[in-house]
Formats: C-alpha cells, sequence, structure tokens
C-alpha cells in the first residue's frame, strides 16, 4: 500500500474487496487514513476525507454491485481518492450539490432551522456529507463497466518529492 510510487496519474490501488465484506467503510476509513497520513497528510484534512469516503464506500455498498475498490491518484493540482464500482450507472447528483447547501423547505420562510431539520429527517443523507466535508470537491466517472465516485484533496505543501517526484 504505497502511493507514493505514481506520478503519472495512474490509480493506486490501496484496497480490492466484495460484497457483504463486514465493516468495509470502517477499513476503509483505516486503510485511507494510513495513506494520507503517509503521503503528508494531517489532522482535520485526513478526518474529512476518509467520513467522506466511508460515505462513499456505504453508498456503493448499498446502491451498486461489487467486486470494489479503493484508490488514490494524482494530479498536477490534487489528490483524487476514489471508491470503484461495478455498476456504470451515475446516480442523479442531488439539487444540494447544484445550488445552496440548505435550499428552502417547501411551504415555509425559507432556510434555515426548518430546512435543517428537514435534511436531518430524511434517508439518505450520505452525499450530503460528502459535499460538506469536501468543500465540493466530489463527484462520479464513468469507467469501463465501472463507476467511480471520488473525492478531491488539494495537494499538501511538503515539497517536491511527493509521489515519487
Amino acid at each position: 500500500m504505497n502511493p507514493s510510487g505514481r506520478s503519472d496519474g495512474a490509480p493506486v490501488v490501496l484496497w480490492h474487496w466484495r460484497g457483504g465484506e463486514p465493516g468495509a467503510p470502517a477499513r476503509a476509513r483505516a486503510i485511507l487514513g494510513y495513506a494520507l497520513s503517509g503521503l503528508g497528510y494531517d489532522g482535520e484534512s485526513v478526518s474529512d476525507a476518509v467520513l467522506a469516503v466511508s460515505e462513499l464506500v456505504a453508498n456503493a455498498i448499498e446502491h451498486a454491485v461489487g467486486p470494489y475498490e479503493l484508490r488514490l491518484r494524482r494530479t498536477a493540482l490534487d489528490v483524487i481518492c476514489e471508491v470503484v464500482d461495478h455498476d456504470p450507472r451515475i446516480p442523479e447528483i442531488p439539487p444540494f450539490a447544484l445550488g445552496a447547501l440548505f435550499p428552502p423547505v417547501e411551504g415555509d420562510r425559507g432556510g434555515g432551522l426548518e430546512a435543517l431539520c428537514a435534511l436531518l429527517s430524511e434517508r439518505g443523507r450520505g452525499l450530503r456529507i460528502v459535499h460538506e466535508l469536501t468543500g465540493g470537491a466530489w463527484g462520479f466517472r464513468r469507467l469501463l463497466g465501472t463507476k467511480a465516485a471520488w473525492i478531491g484533496l488539494p495537494l499538501p505543501a511538503i515539497g517536491e518529492d511527493w509521489f515519487g517526484e
């Protein structure tokens, strides 16, 4: 599990698993936390990333078929963490990701406490959590017969010799 060896943008697989594995989100958090710490990330950036990825893992297990992979890949500006599943369908992007985090609730004075209460009472808050933790740096991309749900992390300021460069 050494993601520091790739600088060509190719993903590094941190973990490969099949459906039905107990504790998959917790294991993904541990593996990703270890990898990000080794790459120079720390504190809140690691905490937010592992929680966001945990939500993506839970969504993949609930809504798509395996096998699954947890990957890291580097771009010129950031590190992309991906959760790959074997369902090529891209989910509909929720309205909150396209606009306000707490949109007005129909029939009330809009936003605020009523919107937050409505949000907390509904099922399926995972992508909203991912959106908040990543500042909107997340999405989906279609691959050959699969898809990747991803989050983006700015490169840590630790020098030039990162990811094998």
